[in-house]
Order: C-alpha cells, then sequence, then structure tokens
C-alpha cells in the first residue's frame, strides 16, 4: 500500500517531508470540495470530503454535525480505534462522561508537575546516545525511548515490558499492515493492558490507571480502561516520537533557527508551537455528515466522510498570512490545529508540548555538534503510518 492512497491529506514532495506536494497545494485552492479514495486500518477503503482550509477545518472540528464516533462497532472486532473508553468513539454528552474522567490526569498544574520526570528521561537517554556515538540512529536512540518512557511511567507500565509496548504500538499505527495483522497485534495489547489494569484494581498505583481505578473503578468495565490505556499509550508515543525526529530534521536542515533553540532558553515554547503548525504530524482527522450540511457555501451530503488536512490548511494563508511554509521559531505564535480543535481536542496536548520543550533545546546543548550523517535526500520516512514522521536519522556529532 502507498502513501498516496491511504494517506491523501498528508501527501509531501518525496525529498521535501516539511510542506504539502503541489497537488494538495493544488486542491486547496480549488473551488470545488474534493472526493478523494482513501484508506484507514479501521474504516477500510472509502471514498471521503477532502477539506484543505484552514478555516474549514477549524469549522468541521467545531461543529457537533460532523461526528466523530460514527464508525464505533460495539459489536464488531475490537482493534487499535474499535474499542470502548477511547474519546474519539463517542459524540456529546457520551464524549463528555469519559473526558471528564480523563481531564484530571492532564491538568497544567499536574502535568507541570512532571517536568522533573521528563528532564530525567532526556538525560538518561542522552547519555545512552553519547555512549552510542559519535554516530547513531537518533530515533531509536533518543527520540523513539523518550515519550515511550514518560508515558510508560504516566501509566504505570514497569520497565521490562516496555520493549513489548513499543512494539505493539509501532504495528497499530502502520497502515501497510493487513487486518489480520493488526487484529493480532491488538489482542496482544489488549491482553497486557487488561492485566495492568487487573493489578491496578488489586493495588492502584500513583499514576494514571491508578488514579482512574481509584476515583471512577466502579463506574469503569475493564474493557473501557483497556481502551483508554491503550489510547492514552499509542497518542502519547507516537506523535511526539514522531516531532522530536521529524523536528531535529527540520533544524538541522536550518542552522540559523537551530541556533535559536539551542541558545535563546526562552526560545522553546515558541519554537515548539511553529514546529507543531509546520509538520503537522498528527494521524489523519476523520468525520463523518449526520445531516445535509453546507461548507464554504459548498454541500456535503448526510452520511459523507469528511477527511481534514492539517498539513494544508498550515500551510495556507489562512493559517498564517506570511510565508506559511517558512520555519520561524520567533514567530508569532498562530492558533494551530496540530491538537485538533473543538470538543474532541487531545487530551494529552500540555505533556506533550512539555516535553518537546524540553527534549529538543536539551538534544541540542549536549550535542552542538550535531549533524545528519547521510545525505538529506536519503532519510527514510514513515509515508504509510498513521503517524507522518522519520523512520530512521542516523545522525553523529
Amino acid at each position: 500500500m502507498t502513501a498516496s492512497v491511504p494517506m491523501p491529506h498528508n501527501r509531501r514532495p518525496a525529498r521535501c517531508p516539511f510542506r504539502p506536494d503541489a497537488g494538495l497545494e493544488r486542491l486547496r485552492e480549488d473551488p470545488e470540495l474534493p472526493r478523494v479514495p482513501t484508506s484507514n486500518p479501521q474504516l477500510g477503503e472509502f471514498e471521503a470530503v477532502l477539506v484543505t482550509r484552514f478555516e474549514e477545518v477549524r469549522q468541521v472540528l467545531s461543529d457537533a454535525r460532523y461526528e466523530a464516533g460514527f464508525a464505533f462497532d460495539r459489536t464488531g472486532p475490537r482493534t487499535v480505534m474499535n474499542q470502548p473508553g477511547i474519546l474519539l468513539n463517542y459524540d456529546g454528552a457520551e464524549h463528555t462522561h469519559y473526558r471528564r474522567m480523563l481531564s484530571g490526569a492532564f491538568t497544567v498544574k499536574r502535568v507541570r508537575s512532571l517536568a522533573p520526570a521528563i528532564l530525567r528521561v532526556v538525560d538518561e537517554r542522552l547519555d545512552a546516545l553519547e555512549q552510542a556515538g559519535p554516530g547513531a540512529d537518533l530515533i531509536e536512540r533518543f527520540a523513539g525511548p523518550v515519550p515511550l518512557l514518560v508515558i510508560c511511567e504516566l501509566l504505570g507500565i514497569p520497565a521490562e515490558d516496555r520493549d513489548g509496548v513499543q512494539r505493539r504500538s509501532a504495528v497499530g499505527t502502520d497502515v501497510a499492515n493487513s487486518l489480520q495483522t493488526q487484529l493480532k497485534n491488538f489482542a496482544a495489547m489488549a491482553a497486557y493492558m487488561g492485566d495492568l489494569i487487573r493489578r491496578q484494581r488489586a493495588d492502584p498505583g500513583d499514576d494514571i490507571l491508578g488514579d482512574l481505578v481509584r476515583r471512577h473503578g466502579d463506574e469503569l468495565s475493564d474493557d473501557e480502561l483497556i481502551g483508554m490505556g491503550n489510547s492514552i499509550l499509542v497518542a502519547g508515543h507516537e506523535t511526539v516520537s514522531s516531532m522530536i525526529g521529524l523536528s531535529t530534521l527540520a533544524l538541522l536542515r536550518d542552522p540559523e533557527q537551530l541556533a535559536i533553540v539551542r541558545d535563546d532558553e526562552d526560545a522553546a515554547s515558541g519554537a515548539v508551537e511553529e514546529l507543531l503548525r509546520l509538520l503537522s504530524v498528527a494521524p489523519p482527522l476523520v468525520r463523518q455528515a449526520s445531516t445535509d450540511l453546507q461548507l464554504g457555501g459548498r454541500p456535503v451530503k448526510a452520511g459523507e466522510r469528511v477527511l481534514l488536512s492539517t498539513l494544508a490548511a498550515h500551510h495556507g494563508t489562512g493559517a498564517v498570512p506570511d510565508e506559511p511554509g517558512r520555519l520561524d521559531v520567533r514567530r508569532r505564535p498562530v492558533a494551530h490545529l496540530a491538537f485538533g480543535y473543538g470538543a474532541h481536542q487531545c487530551i494529552g496536548q500540555q505533556l506533550a508540548r512539555l516535553e518537546l520543550q524540553i527534549a529538543l533545546p536539551a538534544l541540542l546543548r549536549r550535542l552542538p555538534g550535531l549533524r545528519i550523517a547521510v545525505d538529506f535526500d536519503d532519510v527514510e520516512y514513515r509515508d504509510d503510518a498513521l503517524v507522518f514522521g522519520v523512520t530512521r536519522l542516523p545522525v553523529t556529532w
């Protein structure tokens, strides 16, 4: 399966992963709403309305008539997404019910209290990176392990289980895998998380799952807790890992911007917002119209699926009037859609921000001579994954 079929919202030039390809750019200027073939591990192959303009993507995300939970089949086989407890599988009051249970784990105050633990993980992984080099795969040694270790600590996952967790998470977000592979992998994910839930019910820990058991254990079934745990695990690991890898590559390609992030202690927050906007690595956002609707004066029929391209939206002048395709870490922050928008906005976004704000400057300061160890054109990308990113990033220093 090639990236052009399952990922029409995310097409990028072969040797420039930081912007939409010319075809996607043209679609943003098309007066019509294009219908495009696409594919998804949960939904299979289908045709979708492709939305590429910033203001229209935001309109869809803020309008409850474009439903997020339309594909949840409560009686069907369980997969990474088709399981109870995942916030995207619910709309309206049901979504609010589950979101309220999880929101306490991701308050700004609680996330900020995690900074020392994140710093410790980042320092430990930088030590390991230095010991492996000079010359190492940044994804394997740093970008992958940092968010995995952070989210595993938050979920109370023992250190000896983390390699298996990482392997199953990677399989679950790879759209090139067959349905049979996905179902087998999900069964392993569910079995592991189920065992962890049973241990938490017996002796709740000081972590997210333990907190959910203590506060809402009587309201939540094991299946719902498994869904919550796995969704936090996959979302909290895959997207941040991709952002660390691709952000590092973007900064290495622009030494002036890299120097700002490395040398200015106050630059990290704005730099992360700019990178989130520019790189747009998040998984595809799919909605379904519950009734006949109008989007920019153009019809969307009841039952049509709507695929949102935050990549195209972020690179149009509707998001950034001045040179939206240029990396500018001192750009005045703009309201981007990297974490979605509206009722389903990512509940863990503050944690993701904090990890990036800590990890990127720390990497650049520890290894000031960091550079790509291969030709830029030879860098490999995860074109066939739900979360776009770098497959391998050989670096030296």
